[in-house]
């Protein structure tokens, strides 16, 4: 299809039928004692369009998107990977897909068994004492841990420790999860290598020292080196370690959270355990305690029975948070994340980490000398973060110009300015699942928009050129939102 093809919206012609009802023989009834007279319209303008209109409008807006199925996705702090058709196989199994969330428990031990085996391994993989899969997002993770951390506080009667403490680096939804949950936020500003400024952590800590959040790998893509120093010393000042794992995918299998010092951390299994990701959901932000924070897991726990071996929900928890989820969280997508676990096992797992890391790296290392790398760091962890400072000061190039001309070359862009504390900033993450030549052909486009930046700079202002919406006005789109679309039913020629 041509991409410049237009995309026709006003489709409809009188009379036109995309379907052939029977007519109705049951006894007909008046709308109004059914609906109430308030809702009943004196006209309602459905388009009238056939079948075959339907089907090729609807292929035609499903050829227009992008996908991971569709092409590499290089998103930094998303981890856009594959996601294995083993999976939905698994998850589409009558037994797992047939389940209804109010059968009995004696009916539903193959799913309770399943819930039980994951929550064991996410733990053992960070190295934590148990799991929960309630949480449907990753924020919901981070919520739940700051209620779980305010429940343990309040439980030993040291209700003054109301400041949650979290460097600049966070990603966005970690203050404002501590807020949430009715703690003040102190941030810290990062080092000069972009990592916990340990001088301003000690200063930042106290008495009323709830808790630190904190991202390792971090947001810059940088190991914190200083860990272990870290969460000693928040322990020593009473509060209690939380650990972002958005980024897990560069530690599967090389390193577990547990064993730094964190006492709580939550998981993003669309992330690092390959489930779909993005669209609203489902999800699941799975969270990992110490046994500190065990008793205040939300309710129910699913349990095991160890003399007859039957699953069950335990409700009977007096110190548990509550209820943050109906039923017990979104079942198929931990189906999918289990499948990944068994399937790629302990060794596999840490193929993940290390490919992840190698290929960002590789990318790393092909760029820099066409591109400044944030705070100049010889490695990265899963993740590099460029800046285009460079180019922006030789010729007006922004960040955001870069990225709209990789869609010229049907690349999807990275994410663009995050984090905050590096100006400028492409954040790149390749996972672990592609493949050299992928990574080569992007290296190859991302060093020719190098070139371009130089010798003609406007064409990158003014990208994308070949995609089927040009450069939109952003600003304008933000201040005059509509999202809705009034349909305009006519006989004439369609507006295009």
């Amino acid at each position: 299809m041509d991409s410049h093809e237009p995309l026709i919206f006003e489709m409809s012609r009188a009379e036109r039928r995309g379907a052939n009802l029977p007519d109705c023989d049951v006894e007909r009834t008046d709308p109004a004692l059914l609906l109430g007279a308030a809702n009943l319209r004196d006209s309602l303008p459905l388009p009238e369009v056939s079948e075959l209109d339907v089907v090729r409008h609807f292929t035609r807006l499903s050829q227009r998107n992008y996908a991971i199925d569709t092409g590499f996705y290089p998103l930094g702090s998303c981890t856009m990977k594959y996601n294995p058709r083993i999976n939905e196989r698994t998850a589409s199994l009558p037994g797992f897909a047939g389940l209804h969330p109010l059968q009995p428990v004696e009916t539903a031990q193959g799913a309770l068994e399943l819930i039980y085996l994951l929550q064991q391994h996410l733990a053992d993989i960070c190295g934590m004492y148990a799991t929960t899969l309630q949480p449907s997002a990753g924020a919901h993770g981070e919520l739940l841990s700051m209620m779980m951390i305010k429940a343990y506080h309040a439980d030993r009667g040291d209700t003054k420790r109301k400041v949650v403490v979290i460097p600049d680096s966070a990603h966005g939804t970690n203050p404002a999860s501590a807020a949430s949950c009715g703690f003040k936020v102190k941030g810290i500003p990062s080092n000069s290598k972009g990592c916990t400024d340990l001088e301003q952590l000690k200063a930042a800590l106290g008495d009323d020292t709830a808790a630190l959040m904190l991202t390792n790998p971090n947001t810059v893509g940088l190991f914190e080196s200083d860990i272990t120093e870290i969460c000693r010393l928040v322990h020593e000042a009473g509060g209690l370690v939380y650990c972002d794992g958005a980024n897990m995918n560069a530690m599967l299998g090389l390193t577990r959270p547990g064993d730094m010092g964190f006492d709580v951390m939550h998981f993003n299994l669309h992330k690092t355990f390959s489930t779909p990701h993005g669209g609203g959901g489902p999800g699941c932000g799975a969270v990992s305690v110490k046994q500190l924070l065990e008793p205040y897991l939300p309710i129910p726990v699913v349990g095991k029975d160890e003399q007859s071996g039957k699953y069950a929900f335990d409700h009977a928890r007096p110190k548990s948070i509550g209820k943050i989820h109906s039923f017990y969280g979104a079942f198929l997508i931990a189906v999918r994340a289990y499948t990944y676990i068994r399937a790629l096992g302990p060794k596999g797992l840490r193929a993940v980490g290390e490919n992840a890391v190698i290929n960002a790296n590789y990318i790393r290392t092909q760029l820099q000398e066409s591109y400044d790398v944030a705070y100049g760091n010889p490695i990265c962890m899963h993740e590099v973060v460029l800046t285009a400072s460079r180019q922006k000061q030789r010729s007006g190039v922004r960040a955001l110009d870069i990225s709209k001309r990789l869609m010229d070359y049907g690349i999807h862009p990275p994410t663009n300015y995050f984090p905050l504390i590096v100006p400028e900033a492409l954040m790149i993450e390749p996972t672990e699942t592609e493949s050299k030549q992928t990574l080569d052909h992007f290296i190859g486009v991302m060093k020719k928009i190098a070139v371009e930046a130089i010798e003609c700079p406007e064409q990158l202002k003014t990208a994308p050129h070949f995609t089927p919406v040009s450069r939109l006005d952003e600003t304008l789109a933000v201040k005059s939102l509509d999202l809705r679309y009034e349909p305009l039913f006519t006989d004439s020629e369609p507006k295009q």
